[in-house]
């Protein structure tokens, strides 16, 4: 049985951070394309940042220069860190497996997480 488990969420002021880690069991987790996603209430779902299996990493431009993912193999972990938080990257932010198309530059989901809510604000 698969399962992404994310961790870290919660509640920061407007310019401090954050660092979610996502756990995943019941897949060869280096052979798997990383990615985050968020959703804010009443947005459609939207990608944040995403690395491949080789450990290249792509950014939305709402977390450019913000936000850095990473993955740790040995873990089945994969991280984002977020610096310099603003109100409007409040959203529950999910993580998923899949794999990389570079045709079009970017991962297609296989298996999703339950989400950890992240809430910016004075």
């Amino acid at each position: 049985q698969v399962q992404l488990v994310e961790s870290g969420g919660g509640w920061v002021q407007p310019g401090g951070s954050l660092r979610l880690s996502c756990a995943a069991s019941g897949i060869i987790f280096s052979g798997y394309a990383m990615g985050w996603y968020r959703q804010a209430p009443g947005k459609q779902r939207e990608l944040v940042a995403t690395i491949t299996s080789a450990g290249i990493r792509n950014y939305a431009d709402s977390g450019k220069g913000r936000f850095t993912i990473s993955r740790d193999n040995a873990k089945s972990t994969v991280y984002l860190e977020m610096n310099s938080l603003k109100p409007e990257d409040t959203a529950v932010y999910s993580c998923n497996a899949g794999i990389w198309r570079r045709d079009i530059a970017t991962i297609v989901p296989t298996y999703w997480g339950q989400g950890t809510q992240v809430t910016v604000s004075a």
